[in-house]
């Protein structure tokens, strides 16, 4: 198992998908994962310290496992698929360690509400693990996301990829 950070949240503004990308621990390898606008929500106003009037789903999720006497130990992106990601969220309950199966996007929700690592088995992120360009600068690394977006089908990015390429980030600087 190897320790992620939940390195942001972001939208595709062609297509409005949302994908939350983790980061490896200590490194600069990513990990891409297509979420549902409701998860997204759900983690990014958590992460962001915003509160809302009513408990969102994994809110109440969080206080009831809670108020049963369990606790949320850390979540696990398990395995991969058929381009679908798995995850499971590792309790403890009556001096007991359960696994309970959970989409991804479930998952860090409720991670990020119990304040518990993220994990990812080394086989998962050995397949779908991305490592940023060398050449690429920090700018640049929504690339990233467009290389997801790639893989997920929804548009052609080729041109896109080559205007990117040909960008001259020296000009960038302003007057």
């Amino acid at each position: 198992m190897i320790e992620m950070i939940i390195d942001s949240v972001r939208i595709s503004l062609m297509t409005q998908n949302r994908v939350v990308v983790l980061r490896e621990k200590g490194t600069q390898r990513y990990l891409p994962i297509w979420i549902g606008a409701p998860e997204a929500d759900a983690i990014t106003l958590r992460l962001q310290g915003i509160s809302v009037e009513r408990p969102l789903t994994h809110d109440l999720l969080a206080k009831t496992l809670h108020a049963l006497g369990a606790e949320v130990q850390y979540v696990l992106v398990s395995d991969l698929r058929s381009d679908i990601f798995y995850a499971q969220i590792v309790l403890e309950y009556n001096e007991r360690e359960l696994a309970i199966d959970a989409r991804p996007s479930d998952a860090i929700a409720l991670a990020v509400r119990a304040e518990v690592p993220v994990y990812v088995n080394e086989k998962v992120l050995s397949e779908a693990g991305r490592l940023p360009d060398e050449d690429v600068t920090p700018v640049l690394l929504g690339e990233l996301a467009a290389e997801a977006f790639a893989e997920e089908g929804d548009e052609d990015l080729g041109a896109f990829a080559d205007f990117i390429e040909e960008l001259d980030l020296d000009d960038l600087g302003g007057n």
